[in-house]
């Protein structure tokens, strides 16, 4: 990949929506940011959120003027990622455990306990979907509940699907905070029972 020097101009056309200019960048820094992340993420779909994140934060920056020095947009760049890729690790900490606290399938065997745990988990799942925002809970459930096509659903929030993907990552953490604030359990508490 050839190095590219970075100038005042080059950042006044990214603010200014230049399409040559976010063509050139997206793929310049995507490329880098895929050779960053590859090795310490599991997927490639996780990269790619990331990436997007990334991108959505230099944008913001940019356009608000808080870039002081030109050439060194390589190195901001560089910096945000790695603070999403940490934000990443943390996030990813805490919901790991959880995995172990949310029932499996359910047995074949006809089981009153697990069939009221599982009602419980469907019910703080539904009260915290009611709780984001319309767009999140729509997108959300559309897309896991439903299994609509990402297509439609990009056709109809008006986004392409590299976006929906910007825009999955952040339903999918607000949704986080709120689990976080809640207790689902694996099974009632048994305290007391003889």
């Amino acid at each position: 990949m050839e190095r590219y020097t970075f100038d005042r101009g080059y950042i006044e056309s990214l603010r200014a929506n230049d399409p040559r200019v976010q063509y050139h960048f997206a793929n310049y820094f995507r490329e880098l940011m895929l050779i960053k992340l590859r090795r310490r993420v599991p997927t490639i779909e996780v990269a790619e959120d990331l990436i997007q994140e990334t991108f959505l934060r230099v944008l913001t920056t940019l356009r608000a003027d808080g870039l002081r020095s030109a050439p060194s947009l390589g190195a901001f760049v560089d910096s945000v990622c790695t603070n999403v890729l940490m934000e990443y690790y943390r996030s990813d900490k805490r919901t790991t455990g959880l995995a172990e606290d949310v029932p499996g399938p359910a047995d074949e065997r006809s089981n009153p306990e697990e069939a009221f745990v599982t009602w419980q988990c469907q019910k703080q799942v539904a009260e915290i979907l009611n709780e984001l925002r319309p767009k999140d809970r729509d997108l959300l459930r559309r897309l896991f509940l439903e299994g609509e096509d990402k297509d439609q659903i990009c056709r109809e929030f008006g986004v392409d699907r590299e976006y929906l993907r910007v825009l999955l990552h952040r339903a999918k953490n607000r949704f986080r905070t709120l689990l976080d604030g809640t207790k689902i359990r694996a099974a009632p508490d048994r305290a007391g029972v003889g």
